[in-house]
């Protein structure tokens, strides 16, 4: 589980892990639009194609700002999180992401992201469920900034997985480190790297491939971490678990993973 007050503040302003891939978000009269320049570095390992994590996270900025405008004081959590591939994800050029609130409810609200390439191609879509945080006294009190959201800090020099301080450890199974990068503002693991942690774990078990989908269930926050993602895939399919090594192991994400040509 995310609070997408995250997007509070610049990500580079806390030298995040996030502030390097250049999301920029502005609002249009429809919704929000995000953009940014695909790089090598935000590419799968030993593959041309971007990761499908990525989308996931730009999919929880995004809607988390939809959700923002609709319920603030409120603060949103992340329920659900989905992002589905139509093909193998281009590497370079510029990415779009689309999006509109779906729904503003009292206890539940969506929002979804359809993603092109500069000339309008659609590429993916995503979606995001939010409630209100059951802390009444967590309140968003500042004016967010869409255009400041996750303004650029820099080209991103390394590997994402290894800029982010995610590792695989074993076949199925990969590690996020505890560092102040990997936290949001209620300074609780970032839900857009543990899509990152998820995604390395599924494809630990299938070298050279990407994701054609990754859905995320967030069960409760991963307080202090290192973050643990364990995968078991079949035919293509992958059931994830995600856990929070320094809180006894509890149980944070449940979730489910394809990749293309399964």
């Amino acid at each position: 589980m995310t609070v997408s007050t995250d997007d509070g503040a610049p990500a580079h302003a806390r030298g995040h892990a996030l502030a390097d891939l250049g999301w920029e978000v502005r609002r249009t009269e429809s919704g929000m639009v995000g953009s940014a320049s695909l790089v090598p570095e935000m590419c799968v390992s030993g593959t041309a194609h971007l990761r499908t994590s990525i989308l996931a996270t730009w999919t929880d900025v995004v809607s988390g700002l939809l959700v923002v405008d609709a319920i603030r004081p409120r603060v949103p959590v992340t329920l659900e999180l989905d992002v589905h591939v139509y093909r193998p994800l281009p590497g370079s050029g510029l990415l779009l992401g689309h999006g509109t609130l779906v729904k503003s409810g009292r206890s539940v609200s969506v929002a979804q992201v359809d993603f092109t390439d500069e000339d309008g191609e659609p590429l993916a879509f995503g979606a995001a469920s939010f409630m209100a945080a059951p802390d009444a006294s967590m309140r968003i009190d500042f004016e967010t900034s869409a255009d400041r959201i996750m303004e650029r800090a820099g080209r991103l020099a390394l590997p994402f997985a290894e800029h982010a301080g995610c590792e695989r450890t074993g076949p199925g199974v990969a590690v996020l480190s505890r560092t102040e990068g990997v936290r949001n503002a209620s300074n609780t693991i970032n839900g857009g790297l543990i899509a990152l942690t998820a995604e390395e774990a599924a494809l630990s078990l299938t070298p050279g491939t990407s994701l054609a989908s990754l859905g995320l269930r967030y069960l409760q926050p991963a307080r202090i971490g290192a973050v643990v993602a364990t995968a078991r895939v079949r035919d293509g399919l992958g059931q994830i678990e995600v856990r929070d090594a320094g809180n006894e192991d509890r149980l944070c994400v449940m979730a489910t993973s394809r990749v293309f040509g399964s």
